[in-house]
């Protein structure tokens, strides 16, 4: 091909306009073809006995994790998920409860979600969105997650939808509270911690969401005006005197 090209270029009757076009069409031929190259290549489904060899003990594999099963290679990160790094345990397996639970060990490097809450289970939604975005995916975890296809499993749909389920209860909560403006706080370790209000008084006050948001009941700091403080639910800061604007806690 390339003796024709020089024998074309030579031909008097060849052209600028031609050359040039000609010149434009290897450009692009070439450019396509590196491309291609490109291109991810299928992803590979993966049982937890393949997994699992790859969780940085073999210099001569990547290092793999799973998250919600997906595969990631987080071989860039080394340091981190190599052996004798602090996120060791998660090469080699998918440990998608860990990512919330804090529970490195034994059971707790499971990718079981029962019992987690909306909020917790769209923290792990929330990870894997990171790895999507900081690692290169490299295929799926047939198991949980995925089927022996490569399909979503009606567990992964369910996490997902409860996922946004937590999303829209965390925006709606945060719409709630603005309503009533919550205190100021600070802490150091000398005076402790404290609680003010520069227009109202601090009064504890449940949470209304929370447990559909987490499974359990917490309580936060908001600031009432002197006519709302006969409201139900609002709690005194223990020590606090009942019209103080300032409460140590």
């Amino acid at each position: 091909m390339a003796t024709q090209i020089v024998r074309l270029v030579k031909s008097p009757f060849f052209g600028v306009t031609v050359f040039v076009t000609l010149i434009a069409f290897i450009v692009a031929s070439r450019f396509s073809l590196k491309s291609y190259n490109i291109f991810p290549r299928k992803q590979r489904l993966f049982t937890a006995e393949e997994l699992v060899l790859y969780n940085g003990t073999d210099d001569s594999l990547p290092i793999l994790l799973g998250i919600l099963g997906s595969v990631f290679d987080v071989t860039k990160g080394k340091s981190h998920y190599g052996v004798g790094g602090g996120y060791n345990h998660f090469a080699g397996r998918d440990a998608s409860r860990a990512f919330v639970s804090g529970n490195f060990t034994g059971d707790g490097l499971t990718d079981s979600l029962r019992g987690l809450s909306s909020t917790e289970v769209k923290s792990i939604v929330g990870w894997r969105d990171f790895y999507f975005r900081s690692y290169t995916f490299v295929g799926k975890l047939v198991g949980r997650y995925y089927d022996s296809e490569g399909n979503p499993t009606k567990t992964l749909k369910g996490v997902e939808a409860k996922a946004a389920r937590g999303a829209q209860l965390l925006e709606k909560q945060k719409i709630e509270e603005a309503k009533q403006p919550s205190c100021s706080s600070r802490w150091s370790q000398d005076q402790g911690g404290e609680v003010w209000c520069d227009e109202g008084f601090p009064r504890l006050v449940q949470r209304p969401l929370e447990i559909a948001l987490t499974g359990k009941m917490s309580r936060r700091c908001a600031c009432y005006q002197e006519d709302e403080l006969n409201q139900p639910g609002l709690e005194v800061y223990q020590g606090c005197d009942f019209l103080a604007k300032t409460c140590r806690v």
